[in-house]
C-alpha cells in the first residue's frame, strides 16, 4: 500500500483517555505511516508514559504548552510526512480495525480524490446513534452537519494550499478548513470509521461554536437568511433535547428508526 497515512492526536492532562485511542491505531489492520501525539498537558502524565514505555516506531509525540486546538493541529500537520492526514482527537476510536486499510485502498483507487469522510457513532441522551451523510457544500450554512473532523481524511496537499486551521478560532476551526476545501473532490464512505468517546457539551461551548461557525460562514460566503433560520433552528432544538421531554422524544425516534430499519 503506497498511501502514508499520517495520524493526528492532540490531548490535554488525559492519560487514559489518549491510551484507549493509542490502543485503537495499534490494532489496525494497516498501521499508520506515523502517529503523533500532540500534548498541551499542564502535568507530565502523558509524557512520562511515553518516554518510560514502548511505544511502536511509527509513534512520536511533543510536549509542550499550546495556544488551543487550532495551535495544536498545526503542530501535528507541520511535523506530519504521510501522504494523508487524519485527525483523531485523545479518547476517541476507531469503528473497527480495517478502518485504516479500507481508507487507504479508497485513496490509492482514486488519485483525484482530494479527501473522504465517513460515518461516526456517538451518544445522545444516553443512546448511541450512528450519524453521516455525503457533504454538500450548497448545505455549508448547516455548520459541519454530519460532518466531523476525526472521520475526515485529507490529503496533504489541501494544506499545502489552502493552509493551516486558524489559530483565532476556538471551537470552529475546523469548519473553517472545510470551507476553504468545499470545491475539493471528495468521496464519502457509508460505513462508521470512529467511535466518539462519551462527552457532554456546555451551553457556553455549545453557543459560542454557533457564533463562530456563523462568522466563519459570513466571512467565506457572505450573511444569507437561511444561515439565520438555521442557526436559530439549532439553538431551539439543542435547548430542546435537553429538556426530559425533548430527551424522551429522541429515544423514541432513534427506537423507531431501528424497529423500521
Amino acid at each position: 500500500m503506497s498511501v502514508r497515512i499520517s495520524v493526528i492526536t492532540i490531548c490535554f492532562n488525559n492519560l487514559a483517555e489518549l491510551l484507549s485511542t493509542c490502543v485503537s491505531v495499534d490494532a489496525q489492520d494497516l498501521l499508520p505511516y506515523e502517529h503523533w501525539i500532540i500534548d498541551g498537558s499542564t502535568n507530565g502524565d502523558i509524557r512520562n508514559y511515553l518516554e518510560t514505555h514502548d511505544q511502536p516506531p511509527y509513534r512520536k509525540w511533543v510536549s509542550e504548552r499550546d495556544s488551543g486546538i487550532a495551535d495544536a493541529f498545526n503542530k501535528g500537520v507541520m511535523r506530519s510526512a504521510g501522504d494523508v492526514i487524519n485527525m483523531l482527537n485523545s479518547a476517541d476510536t476507531y469503528f473497527d480495525s480495517g478502518v485504516l486499510k479500507i481508507v487507504a485502498e479508497q485513496f490509492e483507487m482514486n488519485p483525484q480524490m482530494m479527501w473522504l469522510h465517513g460515518k461516526y457513532q456517538l451518544q445522545r441522551r444516553g443512546v448511541w446513534v450512528t450519524i453521516g451523510k455525503p457533504f454538500e457544500a450548497g448545505k455549508l450554512y448547516r455548520g459541519m452537519r454530519s460532518l466531523s473532523h476525526q472521520s475526515m481524511f485529507v490529503r496533504r496537499g489541501l494544506h499545502d494550499r489552502f493552509g493551516l486551521y486558524d489559530l483565532s478560532l476556538k471551537n470552529a476551526m475546523d469548519y473553517d478548513f472545510v470551507c476553504r476545501i468545499s470545491v475539493e473532490s471528495f468521496h464519502f464512505m457509508s460505513q462508521p470509521l470512529v467511535i466518539f468517546a462519551p462527552g457532554g457539551v456546555t451551553d457556553s461551548n455549545y453557543l459560542r461554536s454557533l457564533s463562530e461557525t456563523k462568522s466563519v460562514y459570513k466571512k467565506h460566503f457572505g450573511g444569507t437568511l437561511m444561515l439565520e433560520i438555521w442557526q436559530a433552528r439549532l439553538k431551539f432544538l439543542h435547548y430542546i433535547l435537553k429538556s426530559p421531554i425533548g430527551g424522551a422524544l429522541y429515544k423514541l425516534k432513534v427506537w423507531v428508526k431501528l424497529e423500521n430499519a
